[in-house]
């Protein structure tokens, strides 16, 4: 977390005697949501965090209840719509390779690793054996955190029918989840509710029962069991044929790297095999856990009914982490150092995301606005030294007051 004013603990949007640090005073608040409401499937934050476009992509609360438009709010809905025209002009100057080409490469990269990871693990030797383990780790984390997310946000292909198809493959064969959960949970309420209270706070990865040890280096190596276990949960919420469907590709997904590590990398014993099941799903599951934290939580949290635009929600509530080789290609850059990118832009794939970054950057200090960077090994120090205040206690609510 960028540090201010010398303070070492003080994260952006923390109250201090009934003011807020580190945050820009913002000229009129929008339109209230109620408080406590659920998202809906279908409200113009949903749409606005997948379909953005020049001239729309406004951000939600741009109408009052009665439907009259909010003139207070028409100098933050022109701040998104030029950024918006900025990012436009770039997409549409790259090439296919740039938009899509790049991310595909790297997972068709991924698929052609495996089989040599398989062969690795039939080694006697430690050194074959480790290099298998670490490449079918790797492999599996780009799959399922890579692919899966791009998939959710149809970045990987401009065509519905192909992205659906991806949807599935990534998110319950590779992943173990359900489409439609994953899609809800991700794309419309974190995604559309970025850091509002009881919507898109990030609380889904708390777990206030456990100390900071525990949860910070203990708990992340569950993370490959208790995936399917929440996934199995979430199938009731919906339809039929979608958990038939579900339950069919965590099988088969489950299934396929079973056989394969018993006929193909010689696992004599069924227990043996399933170890090395959890080891290579676990490897990078301690990062995969700190990066879901480090970029949202102690950031300014808001009050559904007072929450800032978009253009602001997402500069203030988003953090970049520094670029990471191993965690660039098997997470993303959408999802490690591009992530304020990939806030404002979602439908954007993790290649773009990076060519805009210069642009988004530029453009959020230029308006005096919040550009949240951070090193991964100072989050990490944050979090264990105030482990109570962000991850169990609840978190503040940040007020933004009138205009300057």
């Amino acid at each position: 977390m960028l540090l201010e004013d010398g303070d070492p603990v003080r994260p952006r949007g923390q109250q201090i005697d009934g003011e807020v640090s580190g945050i820009p005073r913002l000229r009129g608040m929008g339109d209230p949501l109620l408080r406590g409401t659920t998202a809906p499937g279908g409200s113009r934050t949903d749409v606005m965090a997948e379909g953005w476009e020049p001239g729309s992509a406004l951000g939600d609360g741009d109408e009052s209840p009665g439907g009259a438009p909010q003139r207070a709010w028409q100098p933050e809905e022109a701040l998104m719509t030029e950024l918006s025209e900025l990012v436009q002009k770039v997409v549409k100057s790259s090439s296919w390779w740039e938009r899509h080409g790049m991310d595909i490469s790297i997972l068709a990269c991924s698929f052609l690793l495996l089989p040599a990871g398989f062969l690795c693990l039939r080694s006697a030797q430690a050194l074959p054996f480790l290099v298998g383990v670490l490449t079918l780790g790797v492999v599996h984390h780009t799959l399922t955190v890579k692919g899966s997310h791009l998939a959710s946000h149809n970045a990987l292909t401009e065509s519905k029918s192909w992205s659906k198809v991806w949807a599935i493959f990534f998110i319950e064969l590779c992943s173990a989840f359900t489409v439609e959960q994953a899609t809800y949970n991700h794309v419309k309420i974190h995604h559309g509710y970025t850091n509002i209270i009881g919507l898109g706070d990030s609380s889904t990865w708390k777990l206030p029962f456990l100390n900071r040890y525990v949860y910070m280096f203990i708990a992340p190596l569950a993370v490959p069991i208790l995936t399917p276990l929440v996934a199995l949960d979430l199938l009731r919420n919906v339809e039929w044929k979608a958990a038939l469907r579900t339950l069919c590709c965590m099988f088969l997904g489950f299934y396929c790297h079973y056989w394969l590590l018993l006929h193909v990398s010689g696992f004599q014993s069924p227990w043996s095999a399933l170890l090395c099941m959890l080891l290579t799903r676990s490897l990078l599951a301690h990062p995969y856990i700190h990066v879901n934290i480090f970029q949202h939580i102690g950031l300014p949290m808001f009050a559904a009914d007072r929450k800032p635009k978009r253009i602001h929600l997402m500069s203030l509530g988003v953090l970049n982490l520094p670029r990471n080789a191993l965690l660039d290609w098997s997470f993303g850059h959408s999802l490690i150092s591009c992530h304020v990118e990939h806030h404002l832009f979602p439908s954007l794939s993790d290649n773009m995301c990076l060519k805009i970054k210069p642009i988004v950057s530029q453009y959020l200090k230029q308006k005096k606005l919040p550009y949240n960077e951070d090193t991964y090994s100072s989050r990490l120090w944050l979090f264990l030294q105030r482990y109570e205040e962000l991850m169990v206690h609840a978190p503040p609510i940040t007020e933004l007051v009138g205009i300057q």
